[in-house]
């Protein structure tokens, strides 16, 4: 009787090359058991089945079962290896099965994903960090448990959502880490270990007392959106239960109170603003950075710090262009020199390309965020947003001539090119533009720094280098040329 290991509670490749490998070899599911490393179950297997695929007699499943299976190995339930396996050997002969609704095992194994998705929902929305030292060695913690094996397939929200922190998230099953660059996973831990308070949540309970509405209180609606199980993990579960007893009298103390005059809306005095005296007939960069200070196209200098203007030699050959700042620009004022301008200067090395010599911008030059609690969270400009930047760019281009440009990211191949462009159409190819000058798009490095997986970060790096090695090699064309 074959004796299937699996390396982790969620080990979804594990089980797909041993099902896979089971199935060609007309190995029925009753002949099969399932394990996962480190359960006492194991100690009794006196031998372990290792896949190993018949050559030439794969087969396939319709696409909806895979992506359900992803999500069902991550239930509790200690039967759905077994269950997902009987699945597959059912779909051979049916190809079929998983459109019957009323199928014993389909309908099963929808109710496992709808419970894995929902626990992830929850996960997303119920997580709380607490900040562990000072900047800039701070780190912040949260505690959590899962109802099922979700950590390692939802830590890729977090790390994009708080991509400039770096956060542990402890669960008694797993834990998951991220250094700014890469999740990273250690075995799960007791609550013991987590912190249980921090400077700031003192500030943040009364902000969630003073914003709590009791005239627009639902509880039946608000346990089933935030069941009690969660409130123990809360800042504000101290204050909850009370809040809620307070909710009648407090309402009807405010249908008692009078009428209050609402506040007029403050708004920033625009006629106060003065532009910087400029030389009219300067065409300098120095002249287009002190007027780009003042710039008000658009709305995103009202929140943003300054405006981050373009930097490098006034005459280079190469011009890069990003999408827009991030949070450490924004607060230097200066292109780049975040995260991702870090993974820029390391595959701008690697491709032969020295940045002392390229003349670095971004298409918008404010940046666009919504907070999240101490953090900015960046957001993508829009066409407007770009077109009102746009004149800045082609006025940077004007004055620096280069021959080459390298639009990173959908933005700034929009605003390079004039027109919205698919970055993978384009991608690797020398554009020709109206003056002469040529163009080539690529991915904007951030996206790198978002990307899960990582072999997929180590590949996609690889690609994005080739393309800078690509503008590498027209540049010394160019000198050769001239």
């Amino acid at each position: 009787m074959p004796h299937v290991t699996l390396a982790t509670e969620s080990d979804f490749r594990g089980w797909r090359a041993a099902a896979r490998t089971l199935a060609t070899q007309a190995i029925p599911p009753e002949d099969v058991t399932w394990h996962v490393a480190g359960r006492d179950a194991e100690l009794f297997v006196s031998t372990s089945f290792a896949p190993t695929p018949v050559a030439g007699s794969g087969f396939n499943v319709p696409a909806t079962f895979i992506e359900l299976a992803r999500s069902v190995v991550q239930h509790r339930d200690p039967e759905r290896f077994a269950l997902l396996y009987r699945l597959l050997w059912r779909l051979r002969p049916q190809p079929d099965l998983m459109q019957i609704a009323t199928d014993a095992d389909i309908m099963r194994v929808r109710r496992m994903a709808k419970a894995v998705h929902h626990d992830q929902h929850k996960m997303e929305a119920f997580v709380r960090f607490r900040e562990i030292g000072n900047a800039p060695d701070n780190r912040f913690v949260a505690w959590f448990e899962p109802a099922h094996h979700i950590v390692e397939a939802t830590a890729p929200f977090f790390s994009g959502r708080f991509a400039d922190m770096r956060w542990s998230i402890l669960t008694p099953d797993l834990c998951a880490h991220w250094n700014g660059e890469t999740v990273a996973f250690t075995p799960g831990l007791d609550k013991s270990a987590a912190p249980s308070d921090d400077r700031l949540e003192d500030t943040w309970r009364t902000y969630y007392a003073s914003i709590f509405n009791p005239a627009r209180l639902k509880v039946k609606a608000m346990k089933t959106e935030m069941p009690e199980r969660y409130w123990r993990n809360l800042p504000e579960a101290q204050l909850i239960k009370p809040l809620i007893a307070e909710a009648a009298r407090r309402s009807a103390d405010m249908i008692d109170a009078e009428a209050t005059v609402p506040a007029k809306p403050q708004r920033r005095d625009e006629a106060a603003m003065k532009r910087k005296a400029i030389d009219p007939s300067a065409g300098s960069l120095s002249a287009l950075r002190a007027e780009a200070m003042d710039c008000r196209a658009c709305q995103l200098w009202n929140d943003a710090t300054q405006t981050v203007f373009g930097e490098g030699p006034a005459h280079a050959p190469l011009m890069l262009v990003g999408e827009q700042p991030g949070d450490k620009e924004d607060l230097a004022g200066k292109p780049f020199v975040g995260p991702a301008g870090q993974m820029l200067d390391r595959a701008l090395n690697e491709a032969g390309i020295d940045r002392n010599k390229v003349y670095v911008t971004n298409a918008v030059k404010h940046f666009k965020f919504v907070p999240r609690g101490k953090i900015r969270l960046h957001q993508k400009p829009n066409s407007v947003e770009i077109k009102a930047c746009r004149p800045w760019y082609e006025r940077e281009r004007a004055a620096v001539k280069p021959a080459l440009i390298v639009a990173m990211g959908a933005t700034a191949a929009q605003s390079v090119l004039g027109k919205t462009t698919p970055i993978n159409r384009t991608r690797g190819h020398l554009i020709d533009l109206d003056d002469g000058a040529q163009a080539l798009v690529t991915v904007h490095p951030s996206y790198l720094l978002r990307l899960p997986d990582a072999e997929a970060k180590a590949r996609e790096y690889l690609r994005f280098v080739d393309d800078l090695k690509i503008a590498a090699t027209r540049l010394c064309h160019l000198q050769h040329a001239a």
